[in-house]
């Protein structure tokens, strides 16, 4: 024989509950998420703080860039400029003229 178990007001209102109160808790964990999360709310202040580093980053290597760019197109092997040309030459062998005088700058 089956015991016949009687449920309690106090049972039938939990069981009714439930579901809603579960559904609940996953709203308010992906809302908590949505705003407290890596990539929530107050997360956007730093994006923002990185953002304009890296633009200035990205300024500063652009015009490091056409620096390069220009010095590049000087030492063009068809046509060099005679000044870039020689400027490097002394850099990178490390010689002068007998009558130069080299001052150091370090």
């Amino acid at each position: 024989m089956a015991a016949v178990t009687k449920s309690t007001p106090f049972m039938r209102t939990m069981r009714r509950a439930a579901l809603p109160a579960l559904g609940l808790t996953i709203v308010a964990f992906f809302g908590a998420y949505a705003v407290l999360g890596r990539n929530g709310l107050l997360a956007y202040g730093e994006y923002q703080r990185q953002l304009v580093k890296r633009e200035q980053d990205y300024a500063a290597l652009d015009k490091r860039r056409t620096i390069l760019k220009n010095r590049v197109a000087l030492l063009d092997p068809d046509h060099a400029n005679p000044d870039m040309v020689d400027e490097m030459v002394r850099k990178e062998l490390n010689v002068a003229h007998p009558d130069e005088v080299i001052v150091p700058l370090k």
